[in-house]
Formats: C-alpha cells, structure tokens, sequence
C-alpha cells in the first residue's frame, strides 16, 4: 500500500523547522526590507545558519556511525519546504547543500574518507559547503556533457603531483557560498585529453588553502540573502587524500547523489507555497466592492489553481525523495530533474499569480511579490535551466507502468 502520511517523527521534524523559518529566517527578509546594512545582515543570516545546525538540520541526513541523524532524504525535505517558507536563499544556499553535499562522500566508495570527513562535518561547529563546479564562457550545460571530444567541458586542470594535486583554473560568478564556506568541492579535470567523462575528478578544498581566491560577489535579481562569487584556483595544492573517489569518477559520483537536487526542488516547493498563502491571506482580508476578493470568481479560480499545482509539485518532490533513498540512479536520472522542474514552474506561475491578486500593491516594493517572484525566477536558471534538466531525462523515457 503506498502511504504518504508523516510519520510522528516527520511532523516533529516539520514543527521544528517552521517555527525555526518564522521565528529565525522571517526576520532576516523583513530587515533587509528595511534596508539593514549587508554586512550587518550577512553576519546575522550566518548566525541563523549556526543555530540551525544546533538544532540537527545539517547532519539530518549523515548516518549515526559518523555522528549524524541517518534521516533519509524524504525528511530533508520536510524541512526543505519549511526553512524556504522563511526565505528560499538561506534553505537552499545554506542548508540545502550542507546537509545534502556530504553525501558525495558516501557515494565515493572510500570508506576512510566517509569516516574522516562524514564524522567531522557531523560536529557541533556546523559547516557551509560550496560546489565549485561552472565556469566562465562555459555553458553550465557542458557540465555533464556526453560529447567523447576532450575540447568540451570544464577546463580547470588538476595536475598531480606526488602526494598532491596542483589545481588551476576560474571557476563562474555563481558560485554558491563564495566567500563564507569553509570547504569548497572543487571539480576539475585531470586530463584535458580525455573525454569529460572520463577525466573529471571532484576535491575538498579548505577556505584557507593558498591559491583560493574569491572575486566580487555577484548579485542576483532574487536570493538576496545569499552569496555568490567568482572563484579562482591559482596553483592551489590540495592532498590526493582529499579526491573523492577514484580520479576521472568524478561525474559518476554526482550520479548517485541526487538528494541536492531533490532538496532544492522542496525549497521551490516552499516558494510556492509561500506565494500561495500570502495571495490567499490578502485576498481573505482585501475588499472590492462590498466583498472579499477571495468571493470574486476570477481571483477563486487563481487561488484554487495555485493550491493544485503546489499539491502537485510537492508529491513530485516527495516522490523523488523516496526513490532517492531506494533508487539514487532513478532518481538523478528522471525523478529528480522532474521534480525541480515542476517545482520552478510552480514556484513562477504561483508568485505570479499572486502578483496579479494583489493588484497594484502586487508591483510595489512594501509587498513581498515581487520579491517572490524574482526569487522564483533565479530557479529558472540555477542547477541547468529547465530545457536542459527536460532533455536530460529523454535518454530515459520509457513506457508508464
């Protein structure tokens, strides 16, 4: 029988994090509303982060022989969509990815490393992760390009060098966490004459390992609580014991590990909802002509169709998180990038609507729907833009059971 009910363990987990969104997160957007200065704001937002991990959230999914939780990736985003109600910048910059990055080292397959890396993440001091994976006048597409030629793909270069790597090369301006994570995954190629595929290796660069340098932050439309930066990796020597996995299994690694990509998509699931609520709030208390707005048809039928598409984003999200836990290559290969694409497309289409309930008040800057809805568009294009996540499960379509 299949059984979506929360378990009691479940809803705790959600209690928790929508009273740590509203009590904690909530108020970092109202400031920065307000116009609280930026360093100000990022010193409080990293604080916020620093209590979240007091509360378990980044070692939920870190299994208890390493000091974690071992929660699946079905209560992560439980808690996903809570912590983005609060703002999607912080869930998914922050916690999305230090809860969900260590996973890598499980799928490496290199038992003394999970140990090594898995126990110390798990500690009480918390860690922000960053990825260090586009670069610069290269499409985020060629990535994962399938393309034998070696001339496609990332070029950073990862030469070794005895018991070390030597890494150069320029990393994009959409680095997420630039600037304030405490380890970067650096992913590089470790042979420039093979194909991608074959020669992409991923390592853990620590904030202050020499030849790490970080450029100006870049600023985004939307996810203003968030930081993103060019990075550039100039002679950086990094130990081979710091390469996950085998070197060139780089992309094989990613492959099993698609809990990343299932967690943002629930961070979009809470935009959604969040922009959901909000509509529906003003238009229970907002009068035209002697009623509700919510008593007009045209703005009924708005709010009912938002209601259905958050409903069915979020079982898309939930049941890539089950198969995440039961079938990862399912899961990266169709499930997930399904999931985060109807997530994004909901994210839009319901902040968008709520633009529109809320009128006039909907374009101005003392309501939050245009922030919504900027943030929602930021989904468009980060983690592969949603023509190509709708490609990449072409490969494998297959008849409907």
């Amino acid at each position: 029988m299949v059984d979506l009910t929360l378990s009691e363990e479940q809803l705790a987990l959600q209690r928790t994090a929508r009273d740590f969104a509203r009590s904690e997160i909530a108020p970092l957007v109202s400031d920065r509303k307000s116009g609280a200065a930026p360093a100000d704001l990022d010193k409080r937002t990293l604080g916020v982060f620093r209590r979240g991990v007091a509360l378990g959230f980044t070692r939920l999914m870190i299994p208890e022989q390493y000091g974690g939780l071992g929660g699946s990736c079905m209560d992560h985003v439980i808690i996903a969509e809570e912590l983005a109600m609060g703002d999607i910048s912080v869930a998914a910059d922050l916690f999305n990815l230090a809860t969900t990055m260590p996973q890598l080292f499980l799928t490496a397959g290199d038992e003394a490393l999970a140990a090594r890396w898995l126990s110390h993440l798990a500690g009480d001091g918390g860690y922000i992760l960053a990825g260090c994976l586009s670069e610069p006048n290269i499409a985020g597409s060629e990535l994962f390009c399938p393309d034998p030629d070696p001339k496609f793909g990332i070029r950073t270069h990862a030469q070794r060098d005895g018991d070390h790597y030597i890494i150069n090369g320029n990393k994009s301006a959409f680095i997420t966490n630039a600037g304030v994570a405490d380890y970067y995954f650096v992913m590089a190629r470790t042979d420039l004459n093979q194909a991608l595929r074959e020669s992409i290796s991923i390592f853990l660069v620590p904030r202050d390992t020499p030849g790490l340098h970080i450029g100006k932050r870049t600023e985004l439309i939307g996810w203003h609580l968030s930081r993103h930066a060019e990075v550039t990796l100039e002679n950086l020597r990094v130990p081979a014991a710091n390469r996950l996995g085998a070197e060139g299994a780089g992309g094989a690694i990613f492959a099993q590990a698609p809990a990343m990509a299932v967690g943002l998509a629930a961070c979009f699931v809470g935009l959604a909802r969040s922009a959901y609520e909000y509509a529906l709030a003003y238009a229970q208390e907002r009068r035209s002509c002697g009623k509700a707005l919510i008593e007009h048809q045209a703005v009924a039928l708005k709010l009912a169709d938002m209601a259905v598409d958050l409903q069915a984003a979020r079982l898309m999200v939930w049941d890539a998180a089950l198969a995440s836990d039961s079938d990862p290559v399912t899961a990266c290969t169709t499930k997930g990038p399904a999931a985060k694409t109807i997530a994004v497309d909901t994210a839009i289409r319901n902040a968008q609507r709520a633009t529109e309930i809320l009128g006039a008040y909907g374009v101005t800057a003392e309501y939050s729907t245009g922030d919504m809805l900027n943030d929602a568009w930021v989904g468009y294009a980060c983690d592969f833009t949603r023509d190509m996540l709708r490609l990449s499960i072409v490969p494998f379509l297959a008849p409907q059971n």
